[in-house]
C-alpha cells in the first residue's frame, strides 16, 4: 500500500470523501475562501505596487486586511488539506498539484523574506516620498505567486494521467453507447 493509499484510507477521510454533503461543502468553502482571501491579497499587492487604494496608506491597507487574510488563509489551508488528503491517490501523480505545493512553499519563503522589511515595516514605507522598490517587488512577487497557485489549482482538475484517462474515456463512451442503442 502506498503512502497516498494509506493516507486516504484513514477512516474520517474515507467518510469525508464519500459524503454527498460534506465534500461539496468543504470544496465550496475552500473556493469561497480563495475568492475572499485572494481579493484581499490582490488589493494589498496592488497597493504595494502603487496601483490601487492610493488614498490609503500602506499601513491602513495591510492592517485592515491582515486579520481577515489570516483567518481566510487558515480556513483555506484546512479545507485544502482535507480535500487533498481524502483524494491523495488521485492527486499524488498530478504534476499541477505538486507545482501548487511548491508555489505554496515559495509563498512562505516570500513571507519570510519580506515580512521584516515590508509587511511589518509599513510605517517606514508610508514616510518615504515614493514607494520603495522592495515594497513594489514584494507586491509583484506575491501577485505572481498567488496567480500561479490559482492557475495550478484550477489545472489540477484537468490532469488526465495514466488511469484517469482510461476512466474518463470509458465514462463518456458508456452513455454514448447507450444513446446509440436507444435510437
Amino acid at each position: 500500500m502506498t503512502i497516498a493509499e494509506s493516507l486516504q484510507s484513514i477512516g474520517f477521510l474515507t467518510d469525508f470523501r464519500e459524503s454527498q454533503l460534506m465534500y461539496p461543502v468543504i470544496l465550496s468553502t475552500h473556493l469561497a475562501c480563495i475568492a475572499v482571501f485572494g481579493g484581499m491579497i490582490l488589493m494589498t499587492d496592488l497597493r504595494l505596487m502603487g496601483l490601487a487604494l492610493k488614498s490609503m496608506t500602506v499601513t491602513e491597507v495591510v492592517e485592515r486586511f491582515r486579520f481577515w487574510k489570516r483567518i481566510g488563509f487558515c480556513i483555506m489551508i484546512f479545507a485544502g488539506l482535507l480535500l487533498g488528503c481524502s483524494e491523495a491517490v488521485k492527486y499524488s501523480p498530478n504534476p499541477f498539484f505538486w507545482i501548487k505545493m511548491v508555489l505554496l512553499a515559495l509563498v512562505g519563503v516570500h513571507a519570510l523574506a519580506f515580512r521584516p522589511t515590508v509587511y511589518n515595516n509599513t510605517a517606514a514605507i508610508d514616510r518615504e516620498p515614493k514607494l520603495p522598490s522592495n515594497a513594489k517587488l514584494a507586491g509583484v512577487l506575491s501577485l505572481v505567486l498567488w496567480l500561479s497557485i490559482l492557475s495550478m489549482g484550477r489545472l489540477i482538475a484537468y490532469y488526465e494521467g495514466g488511469n484517469n484517462k482510461q476512466a474518463a474515456t470509458s465514462a463518456t463512451a458508456e452513455p454514448v453507447a447507450r444513446l446509440r442503442t436507444f435510437k
